[in-house]
């Protein structure tokens, strides 16, 4: 890592959540090894039909494959797992679909690694950085701002972005407890983050628009898909937070 934290040598974890994405994983994982060298990966492979594990194994990463498709959250609780059991300090959420940045996540890191917060957000939205939303995604991203920063109480510009870095505490919680639903890994994660008191920061990052694919958001049934997010989000708010779980170092 850089200067700033040479001295303190975390250890960092970038968790790849993958599905059928071996045309384009191979421009990420290059990019990780040249801006990130000082860090992990591990691809989480979601029952992928195609040569995604095949192509992060040829690049030296750790893979984990599922024996069937759960979906981004049941993806990203299994890298949590792996970060936990292997005793990572910092984990960090990264998409192989070339939109995350490499480059940027050493501000990300070292948000969490100072002490200053325990999930570390990179925003699309904060301090002049522009970003081409859809319109039907702008709205939604809209919607879910506004839902997500009055229940945790403090503003969230960007309660859709999956690029975050995470504390070993907040690692030991999501191995157990993270939501599976449409967006759980973003905005609902985040609502759940913050009733177990974590400290929740937003950076500004600069992301690639997307390139290939289309996203589930951009559409009529992603509005709809929007509104039964901010529905599970309420529901959130009247169960009882999950106990606190005694601090464990291993």
């Amino acid at each position: 890592m850089g200067p700033a934290t040479e001295q303190v040598k975390p250890r960092v974890l970038v968790i790849v959540p993958a599905y059928n994405e071996a045309e384009s994983i191979g421009d990420a994982l290059d990019s990780l090894a040249a801006h990130a060298p000082w860090a992990d990966v591990v691809v989480v492979d979601d029952a992928s039909r195609d040569a995604t594990a095949a192509v992060a194994r040829a690049r030296g990463c750790a893979v984990v494959q599922l024996p069937c498709n759960l979906g981004v959250g049941g993806a990203m609780q299994t890298g949590y797992l792996y970060a936990w059991e292997n005793g990572y300090d910092v984990a960090v959420q990264f998409d192989g679909d070339g939109q995350h940045r490499a480059l940027l996540i050493e501000p990300l890191v070292e948000e969490v690694v100072s002490g200053r917060a325990d999930v570390a957000l990179g925003s699309r939205l904060l301090d002049g950085v522009r970003f081409r939303f859809h319109p039907l995604r702008f709205i939604g991203c809209w919607l879910l701002s506004g839902l997500v920063s009055a229940i945790t109480r403090q503003r969230i510009t960007d309660p859709t972005s999956g690029f975050r870095a995470v504390s070993r505490g907040v690692t030991g919680f999501f191995r157990q407890h993270y939501p599976q639903s449409y967006l759980g890994d973003t905005a609902e994660a985040l609502v759940w983050a913050a009733r177990q008191k974590f400290r929740i920061i937003e950076i500004p990052v600069r992301m690639r628009q997307r390139t290939g694919g289309e996203s589930a958001v951009d559409s009529i049934k992603g509005i709809w898909r929007t509104g039964c997010i901010m529905l599970a989000v309420l529901m959130d708010c009247l169960e009882p937070k999950f106990p606190d779980e005694p601090e464990v170092t291993a």
